[in-house]
């Protein structure tokens, strides 16, 4: 599979996901991406689409468990693929001990610091049936027209802790040993590897940097890299802190491109590309990191939000046009955790693509702006 330059858009919920009426048509979704397609991203990552009920982030977030949700979503594929070059993968998410829902399950009965809701301890039965889960999850994402997925490995959620001594106290053969711990994230890429097409992209999201206490160690996540790359993963994207970490990750204050030595250190372990990712917002940031030898791909998420045409406007030669992501997170995870679509602060088009159509006015206005505040220099 040959992407058509390094750029990935990453995984964002948007409120999008679940679709709107009856129906739960997924129009404003498709729009959404289909602006970024042809704003020139290589590819592009969804957010995160749960393999069971489980798995949900809340009660009734998105899930892909049936052929009919797969139906629903060649909407969002048909839209993205109309632009040359252009593909796009569905994130597999399961919450686990995060799900917001009394339904929540994790491998230990250890309640998160960020919920209210103690899970429920798998057992090893619901364990292979969560991995059963996960491999029909991409195979209707397969069939749904997607050129691959994204298996969410990192910021603690369920594969996440699994792999972790802080969240998995079990005593049968998934707990214990580091080697008993990973067998899930193993099971779940073999798997899916097996049921899809030889063409089929599966990113595994790794947590390089769980940044709580009991995280897994730096030679753990080697044996992990290279284990997951022979289970038959394309892709490794970079996962930076867990979500009750302490640690800031994405806010303004934190340096762009903090990260990318993580990526880096990483290098020369395996011989799939590596994803770098966090607060890399500008075109001089990620050709550095590429330069430097850090990545072999770069992750934006929030920067295409701000800006769906920042590829085009960077291949261009123009990149002071691009309108830069300013890392405030007031309108995206502010909105999603309010239950509201999100949008974006230097851009509300931004997941309202169906009802912000900028079009050629038919009654043309000549004005003056006087001042040089904002609103003058804009």
């Amino acid at each position: 599979v040959t992407l058509r330059n390094r750029l990935i858009m990453g995984s964002m919920h948007t409120g999008l996901e679940e679709g709107d009426g009856f129906s739960h048509s997924l129009e404003r979704l498709a729009a959404y991406f289909a602006e970024r397609a042809a704003g020139g991203v290589g590819l592009m990552v969804t957010g995160g689409i749960a393999p069971n009920v489980a798995g949900r982030a809340y009660p009734f977030a998105a899930a892909m468990m049936s052929p009919s949700d797969a139906k629903r979503h060649r909407l969002v594929t048909d839209a993205v693929h109309q632009h040359e070059g252009a593909r796009i993968a569905m994130q597999i998410l399961h919450t686990g001990r995060y799900s917001y829902a009394p339904t929540a399950v994790g491998p230990s009965s250890k309640r998160a610091p960020i919920n209210y809701f103690t899970p429920k301890a798998l057992s090893g039965s619901q364990v292979e049936r969560t991995i059963a889960d996960f491999v029909r999850c991409a195979a209707l994402a397969e069939e749904a027209g997607y050129d691959g997925v994204e298996v969410m490995g990192s910021e603690g959620y369920l594969i996440n802790q699994f792999i972790a001594k802080r969240t998995n106290k079990r005593t049968d053969e998934w707990g214990g040993s580091y080697e008993n711990r990973i067998r899930l994230p193993l099971k779940i890429v073999e798997g899916i590897r097996q049921a899809v097409g030889k063409d089929f992209i599966i990113i595994y999201r790794l947590s390089m940097l769980d940044l709580v206490e009991d995280g897994s160690t730096w030679e753990e996540i080697t044996a992990l890299a290279q284990a997951i790359e022979a289970a038959g993963a394309s892709i490794i994207n970079t996962g930076i802190g867990w979500h009750e970490a302490r640690v800031p990750t994405i806010a303004t204050a934190v340096p762009r491109g903090a990260f990318s030595w993580v990526t880096h250190k990483l290098k020369g372990s395996v011989s799939v590309p590596l994803v770098a990712t966090n607060r890399i917002n500008t075109p001089e940031i990620a050709e550095q990191i590429l330069t430097e030898g850090h990545a072999d791909m770069i992750s934006m998420a929030r920067p295409l939000l701000a800006d769906p045409n920042f590829m085009n406007k960077a291949m261009a030669g123009t990149p002071e046009r691009i309108n830069t992501c300013i890392g405030c997170n007031q309108a995206c995870l502010d909105h999603v955790f309010q239950m509201k679509p999100a949008s974006c602060l230097v851009n509300p088009r931004a997941c309202h693509e169906t009802e912000l159509v900028y079009a050629p006015t038919a009654t043309p206005l000549s004005l003056a702006v006087v001042g040089a505040g904002p609103a003058g220099l804009a």
